[in-house]
């Protein structure tokens, strides 16, 4: 059965300070579509993301590229297993050179917190209960 996947394309100020990382988060970069000017972070069988340096971007668009530092072009939010995997992964942000992006939020059946990696892009954890989600 064909699995759709998502292939997040960001642009990067500095490609290596970003591969290092994400692969500190844990993520591992696919060298097949790694060069010098992108990295390829596979974080789950249908999530990649693709971090071009500006030059590279560029390629693919005839827009100015947002400065994420200054403005926000998109949020990112990634599905978490439980309340502890939702902590884990940020404070690995953390640690790793990110920065907090809001505050923790708690609703009881969803729980979330947020980081932007160091070229500013935005990304949310969630673990929300699966008894909340009515099929």
């Amino acid at each position: 059965m064909y699995q759709q996947m998502i292939f997040v394309n960001l642009a990067t100020s500095d490609l290596e300070t970003s591969k290092k990382f994400f692969t500190e988060l844990g993520y591992s970069l696919n060298p097949q579509f790694t060069t010098d000017d992108c990295a390829c972070v596979v974080i789950s069988e249908t999530i990649v993301a693709m971090l071009l340096t500006r030059e590279r971007y560029q390629d693919f668009t005839n827009k100015e590229i947002a400065d994420s530092a200054k403005t926000s072009e998109v949020l990112l939010c990634l599905s978490a297993e439980s309340r502890a995997n939702v902590d884990e992964l940020v404070d690995k942000a953390l640690a790793a050179g990110g920065t907090p992006a809001g505050e923790p939020q708690d609703h009881g059946f969803m729980y979330g917190r947020s980081f932007q990696d160091p070229d500013g892009h935005t990304w949310e954890v969630v673990w929300m209960d699966p008894s909340a989600v009515q099929g």
